[in-house]
């Protein structure tokens, strides 16, 4: 089992001016680890778990191009981006810009956006739910299109049109970017992964519940005919092991979704200053996890 960070606070005690030089140091930290993956939190508005609207958040594919600046194997992506955020075309194009920069480590993270102040608050259309997933599944057909090297012509859609679906230069990862599709929805968001996605993210809950949540996957997968095992299986997990105890514990718990089929657990520190957390409380769970096949 990889392991990979999620980065979710951007409220430096030292203040903005310090938040470059903390994620190059997280950036750093994380490779020296062997973590397999570094994703940011995609919000116009931080989340009120993590202080609420008035506290900071960062542009996310801004901070991405600067994570890549600073590492050179990490995979990098937004944990999710709400589809109502960046036009279609717009999303391809800056996904693929950062896959380029990167030399091949960006993955498309996407879902159906879900928080309704941050569209009001910036003046952004927040359609209803169905809306929304129509809205992804017509995204995900445009950015596979653009990233087509045989087809460049127009996208008609219900809610896009698009004259030209060209994408110069093309992603370096073959054959495009890996998508991530977030959510456990099991009639659309789960459909979505089986048709359209490279990897899915679930949330840790039990071990049986993420194995329900697969088989439903797997249903679909046979449904549209695609093999199951093309798609990686990843975990947002909110576990944060403290002393040897605790990291015998959350090995135990780890290996449960590790026999399950999850490939990648990703961590997300609620604190303000990822890159020491990554040094002391990342860093030890990698190699446990590695062992775990």
């Amino acid at each position: 089992m990889r392991v990979g960070v999620h980065i979710n606070r951007f409220n430096h005690p030292r203040g903005a001016a310090a938040l470059g030089p903390e994620l190059a140091a997280a950036g750093a930290a994380a490779e020296a680890a062997g973590v397999s993956w570094m994703s940011v939190m995609d919000h116009y508005f931080q989340m009120e778990f993590n202080g609420g609207a008035e506290s900071e958040m960062l542009e996310a594919y801004t901070t991405l191009g600067f994570l890549a600046a600073h590492t050179s194997t990490v995979q990098l992506g937004t944990l999710v981006t709400g589809v109502t955020y960046r036009h279609p075309g717009l999303l391809a194009k800056i996904a693929t810009t950062l896959d380029v920069l990167s030399g091949g480590r960006a993955t498309l993270g996407i879902g159906a956006a879900w928080y309704g102040r941050e569209h009001e608050g910036l003046g952004v259309p927040f359609p209803p739910l169905a809306e929304r997933f129509e809205r992804l599944e017509e995204t995900l057909r445009i950015c596979l299109q653009m990233w087509d090297p045989e087809t460049d012509g127009p996208f008609e859609g219900k809610h896009y049109r698009l004259a030209e679906t060209l994408c110069v230069p093309a992603p370096v990862s073959a054959p495009h970017p890996r998508i991530l599709i977030g959510g456990g929805g099991e009639k659309k968001t789960l459909r979505l992964v089986a048709q359209y996605g490279d990897a899915c993210n679930l949330f840790a809950s039990t071990p049986e519940e993420v194995a329900h949540k697969l088989d439903v996957l797997r249903g679909h997968c046979d449904a549209v005919g695609r093999d199951y095992a093309d798609i990686h299986k990843t975990l947002t997990h909110s576990g944060d092991p403290r002393g040897a105890a605790e990291l015998d514990a959350f090995t135990r718990e780890l290996e449960g979704y590790a026999k399950i089929g999850i490939e990648t657990v990703i961590l997300g520190p609620r604190v303000d200053e990822p890159a020491e957390w990554i040094e002391r409380r990342v860093a030890p769970v990698v190699g446990r996890l590695a062992e775990l096949g």
